[in-house]
């Protein structure tokens, strides 16, 4: 028999007053009312999709009965009237989650971005990984959030993955448990917060994106054990709330666990009894809540018919599903799949006392009798307060990171090197990550405040030029990629305007050049000609600023790049 929740103990400590609230509100529930509770809806700013359609929000939450609610950033105004309204209008408080894995702009879109998770590692602080998540803690409680669903505590071992290269805390475990606890403690330093690690059993160890495709861990029992699964144990231990349980298969573990499994029936996590009861619940005593994974990405729908999968995900062990897709639809399947036994009363009241154990842990039905659960104008003032800024501006300076400079080419200045040929490459151009052109603008802005005379490459021909005239005309060359994606590819690299475009570094023996990144960190793998190159980690006005006095020579390097920057190519390092 599966274990069953026990709400006196860690992680909910719960009292006997508050698990009676528990027992009497699902006693009191209709079976709709039950299945409502497992959901988890994505609210958009006038959009339709994963929502109700024409449905207003106080019509949602009285035909649907939605446990939690998220939501598509707006500024934190917005975000917040949104969240008031909806905690208003429902009869049981919800839970309420952002995505703050690098500060507050997870929350909203006027948040304080401090630092990613490759920027905490590049920095060596755990100062910096504690701000993040202090940042996240203020800014996201401000708006009405009470849950995080971050950090990520997987582990980068694949240097080629591009989805969680920029979020994941390090390439071993021990990095991992060191920047992800300092970020824990701070994102609960001043106030409650449901924390939530993720994606159980673990990314990073392949390239490709579970957006996309089934993700696969290929670790044996043993080495999963000594890697994810000490992060796992490590912050269980800790009391985290919440994990998310991802659309990751571990062949070689479910195999273990279950001997009669073959390739074809192995499951993502969200949907593996194996994985996320036998694993999880049983033998890492794991006595908190599991959510899925976004229950659109494809490494779930690619696994059987939806009709089978939502109610599927609560039958394995998820307590909670993430997103409708149609909601009369999605909310059909798990009601039909109650009452058909798939979802067992036994299952359904565990998951509902998980559920509803948070929501106490939290008080939420308490703040609501006192009326302290909705947030206030002033409660906003916190958003890109001046201290969020300055620690903005110190996790920049102790981030950015010099990877290689082999021909001594700095600094660069105005004095030495005036004329500037800007190249500048960008990923998904009006994609959901895409920075259209403010980011460049920044750029020659500030370049040129320092004296710098800029033009920017046009990159669309292939045509280059005569190279004596290109040296008589340019000084130095500065390319900055600010590449981001989002669901659109298994893995981003440098992609050129146009074949052989002019934008190529072709002109790395002819003036002094110098590659800046944005994001990622493993560019060198598409530009190892390149003998400058700096890994700057964001593309906010304040970090533009530092890259650029660090090339000045105007402040020093302080980051350190882990090993896969190097993308396992001897030319990178020459």
């Amino acid at each position: 028999m599966a274990r069953l929740v026990d709400l006196s103990a860690k992680p909910y400590d719960l009292s006997p007053e508050q698990i009676k609230w528990v027992e009497d509100t699902i006693a009191g529930m209709s079976d709709e009312e039950k299945v409502g509770q497992l959901f988890i809806n994505l609210f958009h700013f006038g959009a339709d999709a994963f929502s109700g359609g024409r449905l207003t929000n106080k019509e949602i939450l009285a035909k649907y009965h939605i446990g939690g609610a998220r939501y598509q950033g707006a500024k934190s105004s917005q975000v917040q009237a949104l969240l008031n309204e909806l905690q208003t209008e429902s009869k049981i408080p919800l839970l309420v989650a952002a995505n703050c894995d690098s500060g507050g702009n997870g929350a909203c879109a006027d948040g304080t971005y401090i630092a990613s998770a490759a920027q905490v590692e590049a920095t060596r602080d755990t100062q910096v990984a504690y701000n993040v998540g202090l940042v996240s803690g203020r800014e996201a409680r401000a708006l009405g959030v009470n849950v995080n669903f971050d950090p990520c505590v997987d582990i980068l071992f694949n240097w080629r993955n591009t989805i969680v290269n920029t979020r994941a805390y390090g390439t071993n475990a021990d990095d991992v448990i060191k920047y992800t606890d300092a970020y824990l403690k701070g994102l609960v330093a001043e106030g409650e917060m449901i924390r939530c690690i993720k994606h159980f059993p673990g990314d990073g160890t392949e390239e490709r994106d579970h957006h996309l495709v089934l993700g696969v861990n290929e670790l044996a029992p043993e080495e999963w054990d000594a890697s994810f699964g000490r992060v796992y144990r490590h912050h269980i231990e800790n009391g985290v709330e919440m994990i998310m349980a991802g659309h990751f298969v571990l062949p070689e573990y479910q195999k273990k666990l279950n001997p009669g499994l073959q390739d074809k029936d192995l499951l993502p996590a969200s949907l593996s009894e194996e994985l996320i009861t036998g694993l999880l619940k049983e033998q890492m005593d794991f006595n908190g809540m599991v959510v899925t994974d976004a229950s659109h990405m494809l490494g779930m729908t690619s696994a059987m018919r939806r009709e089978d999968y939502v109610p599927q995900a609560i039958a394995a062990g998820c307590d909670m599903f993430l997103f409708f897709n149609d909601m009369d639809e999605d909310f059909g399947f798990m009601l039909n799949g109650y009452r058909k036994g798939i979802i067992t009363e036994e299952r359904m009241h565990d998951a509902l006392r998980r559920i509803l154990g948070l929501k106490a842990k939290l008080n939420l039905h308490r703040k609501r009798q006192e009326g302290t659960l909705l947030k206030t104008e002033k409660d906003l003032e916190i958003i890109g307060c001046p201290e969020h800024l300055r620690m903005r501006a110190e996790a920049a300076d102790k981030g950015i990171t010099l990877v290689k400079n082999t021909f001594n080419q700095l600094p660069i200045r105005p004095e030495t090197h005036r004329r500037i040929r800007l190249y500048y490459l960008q990923g998904e151009v009006g994609g959901i990550m895409s920075a259209g052109s403010r980011v460049l603008d920044n750029i020659v802005a500030e370049l040129e405040r320092r004296g710098f005379v800029v033009t920017v490459n046009d990159g669309t021909s292939r045509i280059k030029g005569p190279t004596l005239k290109y040296r008589q005309e340019v000084d130095a060359a500065l390319i900055f990629a600010d590449i981001f994606g989002y669901g659109a590819e298994n893995n981003y690299r440098i992609r050129w305007k146009t074949a052989m475009s002019s934008d190529c570094p072709w002109y790395v023996h002819e003036v002094p050049t110098v590659f800046v990144s944005l994001n990622y960190t493993t560019h060198l793998h598409d530009v190892t000609m390149v003998k400058c190159y700096i890994n700057a980690y964001h593309n906010n006005p304040e970090t533009i600023k530092q890259v650029i006095d660090k090339i000045m020579g105007e402040s020093e390097f302080k980051g350190t790049p882990n090993h896969l920057v190097w993308t396992e190519k001897w030319q990178a390092k020459l």
